[in-house]
């Protein structure tokens, strides 16, 4: 089992393309880290610097208490799975497993009681005596897990193992993974662009954007309190509304108006904005879709607006609602403002969904709002 540190780590290609910028991590003995972010943000590199696939331009890895910039790849005791299986096809299951054992000469005994092992946890053991070409892409992900499992490495290295799955598939894997993961009690570093798979496989998240972190933090943490606008929109499905709003500060007190609503901040946020002594102006408020409430009767706290899209998802209906967006601070035209509401708070006449253009009038409590300064779109707590 292994720590793992990567300090002030550059990846600068030829081109002086800097892929990854003075990433900084430590990661804990068993821990499972996931590197989430877009497509291009230096997730995969950052894996692939790990792996000894990508030479480090700048700063130091180490595994344990070892310095591992100059190890080659095969000495540094980690397992890789890729997003493409990367099987042998003219091997079995098995040989495909034993291929990497077979290389460092292990005794077969010792090679046939780890393959039997790792199959066992994999629910592959019927498979053994098959070629790749003869089973599913969720067996043929099997197949490459186990091939990493069998090396008993003190990290597992996986980018991206899900993305090649139909989403039925990808959900049950993942539900495989979590299960492999409290079997194979070792460290994983594993990168996925899904926030969904980030969320539900790790104990921290690594959120990145450009080759720079943005947010280390527990999948809690990252959904809860967002440390800017970016974050804020990755992570949460739907995203989070945003508004141009003010913040207001009148008699010592924090209000928020948007929308057309003036809405009183919580005790909790009121203590942080004056505790840093935050100054009114305009920022960017940020409401979780699920926080948003409806009303019956139009107030000073509501904001209004006409149905576009209705989305029936069963237990919940997502609703996509166009707001004014002079009322949301903007230069006029309109906002899609979109909300998640349980069918079971529907009334009946709206079961099967609500219909477009109806008029709505709709809320959100001051204490499930999100305050991003404007001009550098960080949060103001």
């Amino acid at each position: 089992m292994a720590t793992l540190s990567l300090k002030n780590v550059k990846k600068i290609y030829d081109n002086k393309v800097t892929a990854v910028h003075d990433f900084n991590l430590e990661i804990a003995d068993k821990e499972f880290i996931v590197l989430v972010g877009p497509s291009g943000c230096g997730k995969s590199t950052t894996l692939r610097m790990v792996a000894g696939l990508e030479e480090i331009s700048e700063g130091d890895l180490f595994i344990g208490d070892k310095r591992m910039n100059d190890v080659a790849p095969k000495d540094r005791d980690i397992a890789m799975v890729f997003q493409s299986y990367a099987l042998y096809p003219h091997m079995t299951v098995y040989e495909n497993m034993a291929f990497a054992l077979k290389l460092r000469k292990f005794p077969q005994e010792e090679i046939d009681r780890r393959v039997k092992e790792a199959a066992e946890i994999l629910d592959i053991t019927q498979y053994l005596d098959r070629k790749p070409k003869a089973l599913s892409g969720g067996q043929r992900q099997r197949v490459a897990i186990g091939r990493a499992i069998v090396r008993e490495p003190k990290v597992f290295l996986m980018d991206e193992p899900l993305s090649n799955l139909d989403a039925k598939l990808r959900n049950q894997m993942r539900a495989e993974i979590i299960k492999l993961r409290q079997r194979v009690d070792t460290t994983f570093i594993y990168v996925t662009h899904d926030q969904t798979e980030a969320m539900t496989l790790g104990d921290r998240i690594v959120i990145m954007k450009d080759g720079f972190i943005q947010q280390v933090g527990t999948p809690q943490e990252v959904f809860e309190h967002p440390v800017n606008v970016f974050v804020a929109g990755f992570i949460g499905t739907p995203q989070m509304n945003f508004f141009g709003a003010q913040l207001l500060l009148e008699n010592g007190e924090y209000w928020v108006t948007c929308a057309g609503a003036k809405v009183a901040l919580s005790e909790a946020i009121q203590e942080k904005l004056k505790a840093k002594e935050i100054p009114a102006q305009e920022i960017i408020l940020g409401i979780r879709p699920e926080h948003i409430n409806f009303v019956r009767d139009q107030s000073f706290d509501t904001m209004s607006g006409k149905v576009d899209v209705s989305e029936m998802m069963g237990s919940e209906l997502h609703l996509h609602v166009a707001v004014g967006q002079e009322q949301a601070g903007g230069d006029g035209g309109l906002k899609d403002v979109v909300m998640r509401v349980s069918t079971s708070d529907l009334p009946d006449a709206y079961h099967g969904g609500i219909p477009h253009g109806t008029q709505l009038h709709f809320s959100f409590p001051g204490s499930l709002v999100h305050l991003f300064s404007k001009e550098t779109e960080q949060n103001l707590i």
